[in-house]
């Protein structure tokens, strides 16, 4: 798979690519980069991953993106949903469409694993550019109220129904990181710029 507007080429990781996964996301994510990566380390080793995608030019790893598992508990029955994140890329290789290429290679992904939806955490002008909408347009849930109601987006795939409802459930990895949502005084800032 390739991008049109980008000279990298979206795949699967391959071993070798491990180092690279690694620091695209502590680049990318800045202060916070190391704790990121740790997360994305660990959630690989909790066997929660379902698919994982890097962007790579002159064989050299520029984005990556990764889908996990987690829930929605809708009335009826727990449902398996997938987590889009970390989203990263290179900050040298930021606005030339990689990010947009690995967005609609991992929801093309997320489609043929059979997800009915994929939700993130993210900033709403970037993601809904992209076809992302809000979760609460479709009764879904945010898994901490420390979500932004407008940053908790989802794609709803050809797998979902009117009556997936609920509140999306994390897995263990990303509390115990405390990567759910924000805290003060950040929380507090976006908030107040709603």
């Amino acid at each position: 798979m390739s991008s049109a507007t980008t000279t990298a080429t979206v795949r699967p990781p391959g071993e070798p690519d491990r180092d690279g996964v690694a620091a695209v996301i502590t680049a990318a994510f800045g202060d916070e980069g190391d704790k990121i990566a740790q997360l994305w380390s660990d959630v690989l080793g909790r066997g929660l991953v379902r698919a994982e995608l890097v962007a790579v030019e002159d064989d050299r790893v520029v984005g990556h993106v990764g889908l996990s598992h987690a829930w929605l508990d809708a009335r009826s029955e727990l449902l398996d949903i997938l987590v889009l994140s970390p989203l990263a890329v290179d900050p040298d290789h930021q606005k030339v469409g990689i990010g947009a290429a690995l967005l609609a290679a991992a929801v093309e992904e997320a489609g043929r694993l059979g997800a009915p939806v994929v939700v993130l955490e993210g900033d709403p002008g970037y993601y809904s550019r992209h076809g992302w909408q809000p979760a609460s347009s479709y009764g879904i849930e945010a898994p901490s109220p420390r979500i932004p109601e407008p940053a908790f987006q989802l794609v709803a795939l050809p797998g979902h129904e009117p009556w997936m409802t609920g509140r999306v459930v994390y897995r263990d990895a990303w509390w115990e990181h405390d990567a759910t949502g924000l805290r003060d005084p950040l929380l507090a800032q976006v908030e107040m710029s709603l």
